[in-house]
Order: structure tokens, then C-alpha cells, then sequence
């Protein structure tokens, strides 16, 4: 398998100039294209493709969840904009991919050292690819996003050209810095309320930043947990969180995956781990496009009471695999965990990897620590415009951390020729997205796709 460009212990002049090169070989108005072709696979296949070993019954709440609207669509459709992507015009330049880029995927959580970082936090597609997969499917979700939230096209391209314009100009910052440099640079509150474009959005990031100190695993009680009889245990909400009975398949898989993961840790957080026991499991369905694999949240418990709650999550090949290459990671958990730590600031301190004993693989780690996402509503006017530039930060944070950014930014260059370029086919990809949705519906009306709502809270 192709791993990320390995920087060259050449020039940052001499990376630059190869990069200005690849635009010979893929120019940069190229990366506009979006032609399908008659050889495009059926995105209907496709999605009930990727339902192959997954829970039966869940799956209606996983097209549930994708009917709501195209931007929910494209969150569950990620095998689908892989293989369009592949057909598309690439520089060759690999970096550790996130494979499933769009906006909400990003948020904050709780470094080691307790600093509120914002990040990408979703890994489960986490491979080497081609850069242009991360930016141009994070593109069109800023686009659908918008359109989504009642922008007219003029200012859904203005929110895409934002973020592009952010992960190129940052791309720039950080091809001038030193590798360690780079590896040390981190995007927290601090830095985020610091940089606010104005007062309002100071606040508002501050806000943002007093709740997200909240969510820790003692917030849970009354919603996730609740205390029945003097003891803590999880609440039954089925089908979205339902407690496992001891000695039952799917609560023997997940306390299998428990006893082996310790394993995956170093020495100094299985100690910490040691300190607490585990109480029980719940199994939990998550976000979209992980509606239907095997999931649960496991209550720890100290010996003084104070909870720790973990996330076991299935890890399934990733969807780019097929167009990109197979991990050179055997266990798909361990491939996340590497990715995971790889392309963010810093990471859980128990994330971790173990299979079941059927050899199913997982990969583990906090549910909450003060993990917070924006929410999709209140992306709206100039909180959805400056979140675009954040997640444009972040991802070029990412890249040039396991990439080399120098000649990544030779090949971006100093005009917007990019911008106009990527968000070009955002639009048009967008446009694509909104048929494929369409054919998703009447997919649903016709009984081909079976959907379960869920009422709204």
C-alpha cells in the first residue's frame, strides 16, 4: 500500500518548485471536473453495499437518519463520493486521510493536559490517499450545508471559498515551519477566542468553550446514566441505547474486546485503566453512516464511585480502501488509532484497539471528555462562515502534519486559482448529491430502502 508522501530531505524551495511542477502534470482549473460517466455505479447499490454485515434491524434508523435532508444524505454516503473521487483528476500527492471529511466531523475535546482542542474527531475511513479526497468531499459538505440552512448559491459558494481559502493560506503557515514544529501545533480555545474575527464570535466561542468544560463523564447522570438503587447504570432507550444482560452474545463480545484491549495500551495508561472496574455495558447506535455496525458503551467505575465511560465501536475496512490501497495495518482498530493519532493535536489517552472473539475488530476509547460538536442548526450566517475557515485550519493542520507541506503548498499556490477550482466542483458535485437524494427517496417510497424515524426531541 502507498503511504503518505514522506518528505524529502531536500530544500523547502526545492519541495515548492515540485510542487508547482505537479500543476504541469494536474492543473489546477482541472480539479473543477465533475463529469459522470455511464461506467458511475448505482448509488442506491452502492449505499445498501456498505449494509452488508451490519445490524439488521437498525438499518431502517440509519436511512432514517440519511433521509432527513442532502447534507444528512452525504453523511452516510461516503462509499459512494470515494469512488466518484477516484475517477477524478489527483496530483498523486498521499496524506493520511481522514476518507470521511465533511463538517461534522469536526469538534472539541479534552487533550491529556485538559486544553479544550478543536479537531477532526471522526476516523473510521482513515487512510492514505489523495489530499483532494479530504478537501473536496469537506467542500461540498460546507455547500449542502448551506443550502441546507436556506443560503442562496452565491453565498453557499462564499462559505465553501472560505474554508478552501483557510486550508490553503494555513497549508502555507505551516510549509515554512519545521516538521516538529508542526507535530506541536495545536488549534485550542485559547487560540480559537484569540483569533476571533469580533467580539460576538469571541463570545460565542467562549460560550462554546464553557460548555464543552462541562461534558465530562459525571454530566452523563440523567441522560446516559442514571442511579437506580444506590447504583449508577445506563438508561435504557431502545433502539438507541439499550443495556446488554450479562452473558448474552453481543455483551460476551464487547467484554471480550474490553479484556483485550488493555494490550493495545502503553504501560502507563494500562495502569490508569487498572484503577477502575468494569460495571456494565449498553449498546449504543452512533452518528449516520455508523447506524448498524456493533457498538457500546462500557460504565468503569473507581473505588472512590467516580464514573469512566468508554466507547467500543466496530471497525470496518474503509471505504477508501478499494481506490486507495489496503492499510498496512492487518487489524482495521489499529488502523483508526494510527490515523487518529496521526492527523490530530493529540489524542484520547485510552484509545485503543482489540478484536472479539469471533474476530470482529474494534477499536476503543472515551465517550465523553468534554467532546463537543457545534450543532447543525446554529450553523447559520456568520457562525457557518467562520466555521468554515476553522475546519479549513484544521484540515491543512492535518495534512501537513503526515504530509509534506511544502510541496503540497507549491501546488496550491498563492492566488485562489484552488479556491475557485475545488469550490467550482463542490457546486456541481452538490448538485449531483441533491439528484443521488432524490433517487434515495424514492427509493424509500417505493419499499427498496425500508426508513424508521425517530421522533424529534
Amino acid at each position: 500500500m502507498k503511504k503518505p508522501h514522506s518528505p524529502s530531505i531536500a530544500t523547502r524551495t526545492e519541495a515548492y518548485a515540485e510542487g508547482r511542477a505537479l500543476r504541469r502534470k494536474v492543473p489546477r482549473a482541472s480539479q473543477a471536473i465533475w463529469r459522470p460517466d455511464l461506467r458511475r455505479a448505482d448509488p442506491m447499490r452502492t449505499l445498501l453495499a456498505t449494509s452488508r454485515n451490519r445490524i439488521d434491524h437498525l438499518l431502517p434508523l440509519r436511512y432514517g437518519r440519511m433521509s432527513l435532508s442532502p447534507f444528512a444524505y452525504l453523511r452516510g454516503c461516503a462509499a459512494m463520493m470515494a469512488a466518484d473521487l477516484a475517477e477524478l483528476p489527483a496530483t498523486g500527492l498521499r496524506v493520511q486521510a481522514c476518507g470521511d471529511c465533511h463538517l461534522g466531523n469536526f469538534g472539541a475535546f479534552a487533550s491529556p493536559e485538559r486544553r479544550l482542542l478543536f479537531d477532526l474527531i471522526d476516523f473510521d475511513e482513515t487512510l492514505p490517499a489523495p489530499w483532494e479526497f479530504d478537501l473536496k468531499r469537506l467542500a461540498t459538505s460546507f455547500t449542502l450545508a448551506a443550502r441546507v440552512q436556506g443560503c442562496d448559491r452565491r453565498r453557499a459558494r462564499e462559505v465553501t471559498l472560505a474554508m478552501i481559502r483557510s486550508y490553503r493560506e494555513h497549508v502555507h503557515t505551516y510549509a515554512t515551519m519545521a516538521p516538529l514544529d508542526i507535530w506541536y501545533a495545536i488549534i485550542d480555545s485559547e487560540v480559537l477566542i484569540r483569533t476571533a474575527p469580533n467580539a460576538a464570535t469571541r463570545r460565542r466561542r467562549q460560550e462554546f468553550e464553557r460548555k464543552a468544560r462541562t461534558r465530562t463523564a459525571d454530566s452523563l447522570l440523567g441522560r446516559l446514566l442514571v442511579e437506580h438503587e444506590g447504583r449508577l447504570q445506563f438508561r435504557d432507550a431502545p433502539p438507541t441505547i439499550e443495556r446488554l444482560r450479562r452473558g448474552t452474545k453481543l455483551e460476551t463480545c464487547f467484554r471480550t474486546v474490553l479484556e483485550r484491549y488493555p494490550a493495545s495500551l502503553p504501560d502507563d495508561r494500562r495502569t490508569l485503566l487498572s484503577h477502575y472496574r468494569l460495571v456494565e455495558l449498553a449498546f449504543k447506535v452512533v452518528g449516520v453512516g455508523s447506524v448498524g455496525t456493533r457498538c457500546a458503551v462500557a460504565l468503569y467505575l473507581s473505588a472512590g464511585g467516580e464514573p469512566l465511560v468508554l466507547q467500543i465501536k466496530e471497525a470496518l475496512p474503509s471505504v477508501v480502501a478499494p481506490h486507495a490501497g489496503r492499510s498496512v495495518f492487518a487489524h482495521e482498530g489499529q488502523r483508526v488509532v494510527v490515523g487518529q493519532r496521526l492527523m490530530q493535536c493529540a489524542s484520547d489517552i485510552f484509545l485503543g484497539w482489540a478484536s472479539d472473539h469471533d474476530g470482529r475488530e474494534y477499536y476503543v476509547r472515551q465517550l465523553r471528555d468534554m467532546k463537543a460538536s457545534v450543532p447543525f442548526e446554529s450553523l447559520v450566517g456568520e457562525v457557518l462562515y467562520n466555521f468554515a475557515g476553522m475546519c479549513g485550519w484544521v484540515l491543512a493542520r492535518a495534512h501537513s502534519k503526515c504530509g509534506d507541506a511544502a510541496i503540497l503548498s507549491g501546488y496550491l499556490g498563492k492566488s485562489d486559482r484552488i479556491d475557485e477550482a475545488v469550490t467550482d466542483f463542490a457546486q456541481v458535485y452538490a448538485d449531483q448529491c441533491e439528484r443521488d437524494y432524490e433517487d434515495f427517496l424514492r427509493a424509500i417510497r417505493s419499499g427498496r430502502i425500508p426508513v424508521q424515524l425517530e421522533a424529534k426531541r
